[in-house]
């Protein structure tokens, strides 16, 4: 098993805290991620509505919660995110140098585009899909800008790096 932050959702090792989607729904058990920063990370984030949490590691974040292809199960994690006028932008690279694995939000997401993110205070529903051609290379030039070290990641991968746009859903 990796131990990259985002490459591996094993429950035994994720802490599993309860999450509100909204005030009409029950409280659901979400898993976070296993690498423990991560999930403290996240943990301060939700306590705070990202006042602690929302920069970090020198650009901005927020939480992802997917559906696990697998299991069906919710999965959280933190992830850095860029603006592309109303849509959000990802970069499926994972956190681990050495690791070559995409993430498993990012497969999560392959197999359900619809997911839930919070920004700051604010929790809405998204659809994601994968940049391709002129939009992936203009949206990855606007990532890199703002974590160059995503330009480490990609000399480390073994395949080009998926750039997820991330649009709100009704």
């Amino acid at each position: 098993m990796s131990s990259a932050a985002e490459t591996s959702h094993t429950d035994d090792l994720a802490p599993t805290t309860p999450f509100r989607r909204n005030e009409h729904s029950e409280a659901m058990n979400i898993t976070d991620s296993p690498d423990r920063s991560v999930a403290e990370h996240v943990r301060r984030y939700l306590a705070t509505d990202g006042r602690d949490g929302y920069l970090e590691g020198g650009t901005t974040n927020l939480i992802l919660t997917t559906t696990g292809r697998k299991t069906g199960k919710l999965r959280r994690t933190g992830l850095f995110f860029g603006s592309d006028g109303d849509r959000y932008v990802l970069v499926a690279s994972g956190s681990a140098f050495g690791h070559p694995e995409l993430p498993n939000w990012y497969y999560n997401l392959v197999a359900n585009p619809e997911a839930e993110v919070q920004i700051r205070a604010d929790r809405f529903r998204i659809r994601a899909r994968t940049a391709s051609g002129a939009e992936r290379v203009r949206l990855w030039d606007l990532m890199t800008a703002q974590a160059p070290v995503y330009h480490r990641y990609a000399r480390m991968a073994e395949q080009e790096i998926p750039v997820v746009v991330l649009e709100k859903v009704s």
